[in-house]
Order: structure tokens, then C-alpha cells, then sequence
């Protein structure tokens, strides 16, 4: 990312290898985390600034969190993601709450505002994380991701829930970063280069 232009926003999601980031009942018990790879995302989370997520992503992520290292059985990586968790800023998009204040350190937005979000990005601060895929869809047609850190996992859903939905834009990407963990999820890190609107196709012949 260019100077001047403050904190990136990141989108920040597991996949696997078909595309799809949970199952046909929501289910996301595929995903391959090992003490390795959570030590590994506990030290680049903790660098972040804030998180921001859709209402379900929050709710999700609220219903274990918050008190997830209060479970001795949780000692270690998931404990220390729980304090993480807990500290950092969050910022929820929903149409269905109340704008305002709301527990764990979270602000709740109607709607994806890019003046507001150039407001968050000039703020001091590590980089913005977007999680979930409704509201990376409303980002990637805003132009307002910067990066993408997609962990692949190995393995083949079948179907679900894809990460990215149509959209009539071309994304241009350039890798910054890949890696392999031992558990077969490889990191591939890209920044964007630009965006293209799609022309729109030919009328049919009559």
C-alpha cells in the first residue's frame, strides 16, 4: 500500500481449496488449525487495530470469545486469541441493531460508509481486518479492500458458502506473501493493484 494512504484494510478469511469458506449447514469443523497455525495467527492479529465483521461473523465470534480462556481446557493459543479478542476494537455492520455502543469493545454501524471508513484508516493503528463474506462482498464492490490474506485449507467442502460471490468488477492482485504450515493450510497474501468495472456484455442478436 502507498504511503499516505493510512492503515490497510485486510480481508482475512479460510477457505478451502474449492472455494468455500463454511459447509452446506454452516458448518466450518473442516478448517485446520493446529497450535501452529493459531500461534501463527495470534501474533498477526495481535498487530491489528481493529476487526470488522457482519452481524452473524460477531455473533459467532461472541458467543465463545469473550470468556473462551475461562475454560482451563482452552490454556494456550486459544486463551491467548481470547484476551485478543476481547481488547480490540470492533466494528459491526448490521441493518437488524441499533447503531451505538455494544459489549466487548464493539461499535455497531448500519452500512459500509467509505468516508468512514477513509475516517478509520487515517487513524493511527495496525490494519484493519474484514471478516466474513457478505460484508467482504460490500467492501470489494466499494474498492476498499487493500489486501487479502486467504488461508487455504486442504481440503474439498463440495459445497457451502462461497468466499466471493459475481461481481462485475476485475480485481488485479500482486503477491506479497506465500506460505506452506505443516498442516497443509497455505497462506497466499496479495495486495490489490487496481480494480476494472466489467463492460457490460452485448445486447442478443433479435
Amino acid at each position: 500500500m502507498s504511503a499516505g494512504q493510512g492503515r490497510p484494510v485486510v480481508l482475512w478469511m479460510g477457505v478451502s481449496l474449492d472455494g468455500f469458506i463454511e459447509g452446506p449447514h454452516r458448518e466450518i469443523d473442516w478448517h485446520r488449525v493446529d497450535d501452529e497455525l493459531h500461534r501463527h495467527m495470534n501474533e498477526e492479529l495481535s498487530r491489528a487495530g481493529a476487526f470488522l465483521s457482519g452481524r452473524v461473523t460477531h455473533e459467532l465470534m461472541a458467543d465463545f470469545w469473550p470468556t473462551a480462556d475461562a475454560d482451563p481446557e482452552n490454556a494456550g493459543t486459544v486463551a491467548e486469541f481470547a484476551a485478543i479478542w476481547r481488547d480490540k476494537p470492533k466494528i459491526l455492520y448490521s441493518t437488524t441493531l441499533p447503531p451505538g455502543e455494544a459489549p466487548w469493545n464493539t461499535t455497531i454501524v448500519p452500512r459500509v460508509d467509505p468516508a468512514e471508513v477513509a475516517a478509520l484508516k487515517a487513524q493511527p493503528g495496525g490494519y484493519l481486518t474484514v471478516g466474513g463474506a457478505g460484508l467482504a462482498a460490500a467492501f470489494r464492490e466499494l474498492g476498499l479492500i487493500d489486501e487479502y490474506r486467504i488461508y487455504v485449507h486442504p481440503v474439498i467442502v463440495g459445497r457451502g458458502r462461497p468466499l466471493f460471490g459475481d461481481l462485475d468488477v476485475t480485481t488485479d492482485l500482486r503477491l506479497l506473501e506465500s506460505r506452506t504450515f505443516g498442516n497443509g493450510v497455505v497462506l497466499l497474501r496479495y495486495e490489490r493493484v487496481g480494480s476494472t468495472p466489467r463492460p457490460a456484455a452485448p445486447p442478443a442478436a433479435s
